[in-house]
This record gives structure tokens, C-alpha cells and sequence, in this order.
């Protein structure tokens, strides 16, 4: 689910977000756990992880609609399609196989997506975790070969809270007596080179909560890795990026979250780079939590306009940094727009791809602006 969403359920406002709904869905009261693709040349994942991984499975090719009588859907969509004044959205289709693995070089990317039960990460739990294993072609950014997934409920121990019920569709009897598989989750996990989520900062201090093995991968993240302002998006919601390139789905569950998110991944952004580029590019980089400590009190606007957060625990404006280029930008427009050219001390905290999105502490360090 975007965790966008929930947090403008429950009022929080740490990332952009537009009003949440709910996803007009039915209810189902068990995830299919194992399904099979028809054969294919190339290895799955399935076939190389120990036996204990049987949860994994190949994601099927969902028919995109359903056969009805009358005039053909595709073809009336085409023609309204050349029509200035229409826009059209077609289902999101989950891939079984992005072709085959010709590349000279791949990392095998997990994308992974979590269901709760709130937004705190020390107080609340995992009610469904899914994740799509597949290779990405280095050269290309684009996804080879066949998906492999893991999608499982785990019963949190307490009810469910109707918001949450309210958002998900997911209610106590369809978690009861679920438990997430933790051998097959190291199976899958084990293999992987970067670990990729929309709000990983969300999603990854519940998942080493409950398996400390995710704290040994590098992860990224397609909400704050990839800057969708400036690539003309209007939102970085996933269903808004989703319906940007023609499509639509049933969000807030997991296992379709990260199909919508794997496709728009690989899809081309401005430079003709995919999203998958961008972010395994980015994995090597060091990310910087700057805090403009002792920011006067004026320039309150200017820091929240720039896209700061207001730490309350720690009483300062904070923002999160990239790349060394994009921090050292940064100081050189807090010296001028909010210390007023006066010498300053700010707070840098260094995170690795090792532990940025965690709830673990990168390097500290003090910086003068």
C-alpha cells in the first residue's frame, strides 16, 4: 500500500500526500501463496533457494479484462486514445516474465511492500508483506527474466484497527493463525542486491523489526530516490505515477503495490534512464540527514517551502540529501537564505545504503555553513 495514504488517514503530513480513500475492492480471506508460470527457458528464483522456501512462487499473467459481449473494449480504446480530448487508463496487468536474461550483467532487486497495523514501527505490526524478485538488466534498467513472489498475512497478535481495515480491506479473520514464512523470506532475501520500497522509510523499520536479516541488504527508495517533480510528475503518489503512464489498479495491498511499482520503475524517466537505473545507481551513494540547528525562527516558511520537516523531539528543521553535491548545494542556500550569510553549525548524520530508511543512526558529524 502507498504508505502515503496512511499517513494522511491518521493526519500525518511527512510526505506529500492527497486525500486517502479507500479501494473499492472485494475481500479475500487468504493470499494464494503458491502459483506457477508455464515453463521457461531460464531458472526462476524458486528453482536455486532451499526447500524451506516453499512460499515463493512465479506471479501469473492476469488477463487484463474480462471478455464481454458487444463492440471490442481495445478497439474503442484506441480510438477514443486519438482523441485529443480523452485520456485513457487501462488495468495494470502483473507480469509473470520480462523476456529473456541476455544481459552480460544483473542485480537481482527485491520490490516489497508492507501492510500494518499503524504507522509506529516499535508499537504496531506487519499484517501482510509481499515481495517481486527479478533481475534487472544493468545496461538497460530493465527487468529479465522470470518474477518470483512472496506475499504471505501474519496474524499481529491484537485487532486490527478499523481505520486500518477501513484502508486495506484486510480484517482479523482473514490474518488469523497467519505467520509470515521467515525461512523463505531469507531464501529470497538472501540472493538480492537492493532491496527497493515507495516510502522505505516506512517499510523497512517494520520489516527489520520483525526479521533482522532485511538489516544486512542495501535498500533504496522510489519515493525519495527519485526526485518526481522534476521528472513532471504531479504527484509522487504510486497510483498517480502509475496512472501518468496509463494505468490504473486496485492499491492498498501488497502484492499488487509492488507490481504497479516494478512497472513504473521501468519506465523511462526524462533522460531515458529507467527508475530501476536511478535507484541501483544511487545504492552506492551516501545519503545525508542535514539539520539546520539553530535556524532563527523567521525562516520557518523558507525551510518548510524547500521541502524541510520539523523534528519535534529535536526541536529542528531537517531534510534528507542525496548525493555530497546535493548537500554541499544545500549549505551554500541555508548560508544565504536562512543564516543570513552569518557563519553556522549544522548536524549531518552519514547514512550508507546499509541503514538509510532505517530506524539505526548513521555517522554524526557537525558542518560549518
Amino acid at each position: 500500500m502507498n504508505k502515503t495514504d496512511q499517513m494522511s488517514f491518521f493526519g500525518f503530513e511527512a510526505e506529500p500526500a492527497e486525500p486517502s480513500r479507500k479501494a473499492d475492492r472485494p475481500r479475500q480471506h487468504k493470499p494464494e501463496v503458491l502459483r506457477e508460470a508455464p515453463p521457461v527457458a531460464t531458472p526462476s528464483v524458486a528453482e536455486t533457494v532451499p526447500a524451506a522456501a516453499t512460499a515463493l512462487q512465479v506471479a501469473p499473467q492476469v488477463s487484463p479484462q474480462t471478455a464481454v459481449p458487444g463492440p471490442d473494449p481495445e478497439a474503442m480504446a484506441q480510438t477514443l486514445a486519438q482523441h485529443p480530448d480523452f485520456r485513457v487508463l487501462r488495468r495494470l496487468v502483473s507480469h509473470s516474465h520480462y523476456g529473456p536474461v541476455t544481459a552480460q550483467a544483473t542485480q537481482r532487486v527485491i520490490v516489497l511492500d508492507t501492510e500494518t497495523t499503524g504507522l509506529d514501527s516499535k508499537n504496531e505490526k506487519i499484517i501482510e508483506l509481499a515481495m517481486l524478485s527479478v533481475l534487472v538488466d544493468t545496461a538497460t534498467g530493465q527487468p529479465v527474466g522470470p518474477v518470483t513472489i512472496y506475499e504471505s498475512f501474519e496474524d499481529p497478535g491484537k485487532p486490527i484497527p478499523p481505520a486500518i481495515q477501513e484502508i486495506t480491506g484486510i480484517d482479523d479473520t482473514m490474518v488469523q493463525g497467519q505467520r509470515i514464512d521467515d525461512a523463505a523470506v531469507a531464501a529470497l532475501v538472501a540472493q538480492a542486491d537492493l532491496i527497493v520500497a515507495h516510502n522505505a522509510g516506512f517499510d523497512r523499520p517494520f520489516v527489520e523489526a520483525r526479521l533482522p536479516l532485511f538489516a544486512g541488504k542495501a535498500w533504496a527508495c522510489s519515493f525519495m530516490g527519485i526526485d518526481w517533480k522534476k521528472e513532471g510528475s504531479g504527484s509522487a503518489k504510486l497510483e498517480f505515477l502509475a496512472s501518468e503512464r496509463g494505468w490504473f489498479y486496485d492499491a492498498h495491498r501488497a502484492q499488487v503495490d509492488c507490481h504497479a511499482l516494478l512497472q513504473v520503475l521501468a519506465s523511462p524517466l526524462a533522460d531515458g534512464q529507467t527508475g530501476l537505473s536511478r535507484l541501483m545507481a544511487g545504492a552506492g551513494q551516501t545519503r545525508y540527514k542535514l539539520r539546520a540547528t539553530g535556524a532563527p525562527f523567521e525562516a520557518k516558511d523558507k525551510l518548510k517551502s524547500r521541502g524541510y520537516r520539523w523534528d519535534g523531539e529535536g526541536r529542528v528543521w531537517w531534510c534528507s540529501l542525496g548525493s555530497d553535491e546535493g548537500l554541499d548545494a544545500e549549505c551554500l542556500w541555508l548560508r544565504a537564505e536562512v543564516y543570513g550569510q552569518r557563519s553556522a553549525r549544522v548536524q549531518l548524520e552519514a547514512m550508507s545504503s546499509l541503514v538509510q530508511f532505517s530506524s539505526r543512526p548513521g555517522l554524526l558529524s557537525e558542518r560549518t555553513v
